[in-house]
C-alpha cells in the first residue's frame, strides 16, 4: 500500500480495475449489510466504538471499522417492534417493507454480536440495561452461530426492538472490482445507559472508545488503516457535541449510495468516490496508487 494516509487500498485492486475496465471480470452481486456508529458522550465530545479487523480476515484485514454484518434472511422475520414503523422504514429507506425490517434488524443484531450492546427493551420505551453473563452470552454466542434467528431470540426474552434508538446516516456500495461486495447502511445510535460494549467478535483483535478527531488524525498520519466509507463516516461526526446531536442531524441526510467508479484518463485508471475527492487514486501501468 503506498498512499501518504490510512487508506486502505489492497494490492490486487489495480489488476482488478485493469480486468473490468478489459471487461475480463465478473461483477459480484453485493450482500445487503447494516453496520452502526455507536456513540458514547463525554467531556470532550462523544466518542465512537471501533474494532479492529484480524489481519487474517479475507475482507478488510487490519482495518478499523465498526460493529456490523451481511443481513441474515431470517432477519425478516416478524419482530416486536418500536419507533418508527416499517412503512417509514421503508420510505426512509427505498426499499420494501420486509427488506427495511431486515436492514434495521441486521444493524441492532451484529451491534449486539459483536458490541454486546442490545438496543431492545422490555416495552416500547425501555431498554435492557445489562447484557452481561452467561445466560446473555449463551444466546450472543448462538446467534453468531445461527442457531438461533434475532426474531426467536427477542421473543424468548420478550423484548421489543427499538428501532427508534437509530438513525441511518449513509450508504455505501463495495466497488464492483472487489471479490466480495456489500451494499451497506450505516446508523448512528447512542450507547444505552448501564450497557457497555466488549469485544464479542471473532473477527476483531481490538476494540476501542476513539473521538471521531483523533480516529480521523490517526488515519491521517497513516496509523489506523480504514476503508473509504469508514474515514468518511468519521470526519462528518467531528462537529457533532453530543450523541443527541448526531442522531438529530442525521434526519435528511442523503442516503443514495456511493460507489466507487473507474475510468481511464491519460493512459491511467482514477479511481474515485463521488462526493468524495480525498479518495481519488490514479492508478499507473506499474500498479501502484498514487
Amino acid at each position: 500500500m503506498s498512499t501518504k494516509n490510512g487508506q486502505w487500498y489492497p494490492p490486487e485492486w489495480p489488476d482488478r480495475i485493469r480486468a473490468l475496465q478489459n471487461g475480463e471480470l465478473t461483477v459480484a452481486t453485493p450482500r445487503t449489510a447494516s453496520t452502526v456508529l455507536l456513540l458514547r458522550d463525554s467531556a470532550e465530545g462523544p466518542a465512537v466504538h471501533m474494532l479492529r479487523r484480524r489481519a487474517s480476515m479475507a475482507f478488510a484485514g487490519g482495518a478499523y471499522a465498526y460493529p456490523g454484518g451481511s443481513v441474515d434472511p431470517r432477519d425478516e422475520r416478524p419482530v416486536a417492534w418500536a419507533g418508527p414503523s416499517l412503512a417509514e422504514w421503508a420510505g426512509l429507506l427505498g426499499v420494501e417493507e420486509t427488506s427495511a425490517q431486515a436492514i434495521v434488524c441486521a444493524a441492532v443484531r451484529e451491534t449486539f454480536e459483536e458490541a454486546g450492546v442490545l438496543l431492545a427493551g422490555p416495552t416500547a420505551g425501555t431498554v435492557v440495561d445489562d447484557t452481561t453473563g452467561d445466560d446473555w452470552e449463551a444466546d450472543r454466542a448462538a446467534l453468531v452461530a445461527r442457531d438461533v434467528s434475532f426474531a426467536d431470540f427477542l421473543e424468548r426474552r420478550g423484548l421489543v426492538l427499538r428501532s427508534d434508538l437509530l438513525a441511518c446516516w449513509a450508504r455505501w456500495i463495495t466497488p464492483e472490482f472487489e471479490p466480495r461486495r456489500y451494499d451497506t447502511w450505516f446508523f448512528v445510535a447512542a450507547l444505552p445507559p448501564g450497557q457497555r460494549t466488549r469485544n464479542a467478535s471473532t473477527e476483531a483483535d481490538r476494540t476501542v472508545w476513539i473521538r471521531p478527531a483523533e480516529a480521523a488524525a490517526g488515519y491521517d498520519r497513516g496509523e489506523l488503516l480504514m476503508m473509504p466509507p469508514t474515514i468518511a463516516t468519521l470526519r462528518q461526526m467531528e462537529p457533532y457535541r453530543s450523541a443527541d446531536e448526531a442522531l438529530g442531524a442525521a434526519a435528511g441526510r442523503d442516503l443514495s449510495p456511493v460507489l466507487a467508479n473507474a475510468e481511464l484518463k491519460d493512459g491511467q485508471i482514477v479511481l474515485s468516490w463521488p462526493g468524495h475527492q480525498e479518495f481519488t487514486r490514479s492508478v499507473p501501468t506499474g500498479g501502484a496508487p498514487s
